[in-house]
């Protein structure tokens, strides 16, 4: 390690920077926002005198003559120096920063490639919760309490550990920071108690099966899941996204086989929070759009379980995307509609007449089995028979499989897809006219 990384006290104290321009102006701020006193001079005059009582100096002249001159300068006054490009000429050299609310992450390649440094800068941002200062805020919260109710030094740390990655850390990521602290204040009675601990639920949407397209809270919530409560539909790929030692459950729904009830569901769900566990409800594509998370949610609330909800891609628009279908088109559709192929008894009929109209898409899900239904249902509404149709089964996986045609050839066309057996969701509308049927995989990803 050629520079050791270190993160330096600045409030009040006195930091010179030499030069004019964008980077000398940068570095003013970042020893602002550090709280230094910070004294902005030029190139003019200047003495050793300058440096007396600073703490660090940058210079930023951008002329290497004055940046030597400088440099020189300051050393003479004993006070470290960073020279602007000038790796030989530093004492420090200033890394690429995150800063989230107080969390600081610093990156830094020894001055070989300033852009390595920022592209791997870009990389943490990006993989950073955004509300990650606010898990910080409860830590701090809660320190002094850990340190004086758990003498057991094992104990503690296990405790801050699941502090910041545990019920609590995921709520207050959320924004529920009262939420966060009732669950914090539970865990730290029941570790003072030597008891079981709260756990808590998640929500989670799986996207349509290309594991890349999972969210990065869902990828991060894999890895600390206890157990993985898993749709049938979620794909192998997804699943081996889990933590190593996670409980893989699957209480998967499929037509014509055996499963799980969704009370029976819903009543595990609490059981395992209620043992302490932290569980991932994984659904297929999006938990709100046909995937009852609407009603595992209700289970919670009235269980008064904690839980936090995980949008995912939905099937809809993963699959068109990946047959390069656009729901929407300035030419040809102004509506998007979707629609389940199968409803629940009780519920409310789909007033087909509207969905049939032109320039509107119908996204139908589970509609492969009812495919010739949903054809007369569409027919007897008014739809053209030559409507372009697309079904894509398995849509963004490697074996892909997508069949194009028109309306009235919809239920031979869907034939073949339940055969096929994987999940298949059906287009109806002139944007289906742009998918590429595809009979042989793979098909080009979406990123």
């Amino acid at each position: 390690m050629k520079h050791l990384p270190l993160f330096f006290d600045l409030a009040g104290r006195k930091v010179v920077v030499i030069g004019e321009g964008p980077k000398a102006d940068l570095r003013v701020k970042l020893a602002r926002s550090a709280g230094a006193d910070v004294q902005h001079l030029d190139t003019h005059s200047i003495t050793a005198k300058d440096f007396h009582g600073a703490v660090a100096a940058f210079v930023a002249t951008a002329d290497e003559a004055k940046d030597i001159m400088v440099q020189r300068l300051a050393k003479s006054a004993g006070v470290p120096v960073n020279v602007a490009d000038r790796p030989t000429l530093c004492d420090f050299i200033m890394p690429a920063i995150v800063d989230r609310d107080g969390v600081v992450v610093a990156i830094s390649t020894s001055g070989a490639s300033p852009t390595l440094a920022s592209v791997l800068r870009g990389r943490i941002e990006a993989v950073l919760p955004e509300r990650i200062g606010t898990l910080a805020s409860l830590a701090v919260t809660f320190r002094e309490q850990v340190n004086a109710l758990i003498a057991d030094p094992a104990r503690r740390r296990a405790f801050l550990r699941r502090l910041v990655e545990g019920p609590a850390a995921r709520l207050a990521l959320a924004g529920d920071e009262a939420g966060a602290r009732r669950v914090a204040l539970g865990e730290l009675d029941a570790a003072r108690r030597q008891t079981g601990s709260a756990g808590i639920a998640h929500i989670v949407g799986a996207g349509p099966g290309d594991p890349d397209l999972l969210t990065l809270k869902a990828a991060q919530l894999l890895q600390e899941a206890d157990a993985v409560l898993h749709d049938d539909l979620v794909s192998p790929a997804v699943l081996n996204r889990a933590r190593r030692d996670a409980e893989i459950v699957s209480v998967g729904k499929r037509m014509g086989r055996p499963s799980w009830a969704q009370a029976d569901i819903d009543a595990e769900l609490v059981r395992r929070v209620r043992a302490g566990q932290t569980v991932v409800r994984l659904k297929a594509g999006d938990p709100f759009v046909f995937g009852r998370g609407g009603e595992e949610v209700d289970a919670l609330r009235a269980a008064g379980i904690a839980y936090t909800i995980v949008p995912g891609i939905t099937a809809a628009l993963g699959c068109a995307a990946s047959a390069g279908i656009p729901l929407t088109h300035r030419h040809h559709a102004s509506a998007l509609t979707f629609v389940s192929g199968h409803s629940a008894v009780g519920s409310k009929p789909v007033a087909w007449p509207a969905l049939a109209a032109e320039g509107h898409t119908l996204a139908i899900y589970m509609g492969a089995t009812e495919a010739p239904a949903v054809r007369d249902r569409l027919l007897e509404a008014g739809a053209d028979p030559a409507t372009p149709v697309a079904v894509i089964e398995n849509g963004t996986r490697a074996d892909q499989f997508v069949s194009t045609g028109r309306l009235a050839d919809l239920a031979r066309l869907a034939a073949v897809h339940v055969q096929g057996g994987g999940p298949s969701l059906i287009i109806v509308g002139d944007v289906a006219a742009y998918a590429v049927a595809v009979e042989t995989p793979p098909l080009a990803k979406v990123s």
